[in-house]
């Protein structure tokens, strides 16, 4: 396969960001914990996918996964006891179905985010492996998946051990090794989505990334793999973002009207000094072939920002191939404020909820909100 360069991300792209006329998220009014766990705070969510990537119908039913961790009064607490949940996506809302995997011997300390495929018999959950078993609180980082199969409930059950999906990577990458580190500015090699190509049928993960041989601390990307015989293969990054930003969490690409788009969530913080204009919000890309060369959406790469008067409202966005949106609920009701310093202020205006679904509507290289915007 002749994969061509990397594409670049660049200030010139983000010095077409118009503002006034991007699509900005739905303000937030409320917090609904209909059907959650008591106790349980939630983030970062995605289906359990077709093969098209799609929420799948299992038995009549739509599951998804987030992760959760307890509610220790202090937001910030919550990535260093994060598990994955199940949910089933309700007519009314959400229903918490428990934990993803049982309790397995590993040598990782807890679970960030990933994605999940399904056949219709089978499951595979992929799923970034944070820290370390020997040394809690790091942030080291590696890419893993566990296999099972579908219950007569819909429910997955009989998981294989989780094992890494790549036990080694390549040049183009650094290794997300760090123990010590600080929100924003830590090195990425997470969040794997699984895409299957529909021009040949070939699997691949796609993943948050930190490109090697950089000259600038700003130095995110969006890695991929593509799936072997009994392994994955690492390729050369689809996109950076060397010299703007430092994160493109969440990436995953959506095929759609035969074309191809890479979507990433990203933050304000995490760009360049002098780049900060640019909103916590939904990003991204579009390919005529998945390896490029890309093109910003919206000129820009702005798909939705949170509004001005919310700026944190809500985060890390994942769009299906039915353009559904899903996010979190974060910081909300600041009415422009900055996010307090102080855990339990701070806490008073945490969501950590499910934020409402949004609904995308695509027209070549531009993608904006639909009208109405909920699912």
């Amino acid at each position: 396969m002749d994969a061509k360069m990397t594409t670049a991300w660049t200030s010139r792209h983000l010095d077409k960001l118009d503002l006034q006329a991007a699509s900005r998220t739905p303000l937030v009014t409320g917090i609904d914990r209909t059907g959650l766990a008591a106790g349980n705070i939630y983030w970062d969510m995605w289906p359990v996918q077709d093969a098209d990537g799609r929420p799948a119908r299992i038995m009549g039913r739509e599951f998804w996964m987030a992760l959760t961790a307890p509610d220790r009064q202090a937001p910030s607490l919550r990535h260093f006891e994060a598990k994955i949940r199940l949910l089933e996506r309700l007519a009314d809302g959400w229903a918490d179905r428990g934990p993803v995997l049982p309790s397995f011997t590993v040598p990782y300390e807890r679970e960030w985010a990933g994605s999940c495929t399904t056949d219709g018999q089978y499951v595979t959950l992929y799923f970034t492996a944070a820290g370390t078993s020997r040394r809690p609180g790091g942030y080291q980082q590696a890419l893993y998946e566990a296999h099972g199969k579908i219950g007569p409930d819909g429910l997955p059950q009989s998981w294989s051990p989780p094992r890494p999906s790549l036990r080694s990577i390549t040049t183009d990458y650094m290794p997300a090794d760090a123990h010590e580190g600080e929100a924003g500015k830590i090195k990425a090699f997470r969040d794997p989505a699984w895409f299957r190509d529909p021009a040949d049928g070939a699997e691949y993960l796609i993943f948050t990334a930190s490109l090697a041989n950089s000259v600038s601390e700003y130095n995110g990307a969006v890695g991929i793999a593509k799936k072997q015989a009994d392994s994955w293969q690492l390729l050369p990054p689809l996109i950076h973002a060397d010299g703007l930003n430092n994160e493109l969490e969440r990436a995953h690409v959506v095929f759609h009207a035969g074309r191809y788009y890479a979507f990433w969530a990203t933050q304000r913080r995490t760009f360049a000094p002098g780049l900060r204009q640019a909103p916590n919000g939904l990003y991204g890309m579009v390919s005529d072939t998945l390896f490029g060369e890309y093109r910003p959406l919206n000129d820009s790469g702005l798909v939705i920002g949170n509004p001005d008067s919310e700026p944190f409202q809500t985060y890390s966005w994942f769009v299906t191939a039915d353009l559904e949106v899903s996010s979190f609920i974060d910081f909300w009701g600041l009415q422009g404020r900055p996010v307090p310093a102080d855990p339990a202020e701070a806490n008073g205006h945490f969501g950590g909820v499910p934020a409402p679904l949004l609904q995308l509507v695509i027209d070549g290289d531009r993608c904006i909100l639909a009208d109405p915007p909920f699912v």
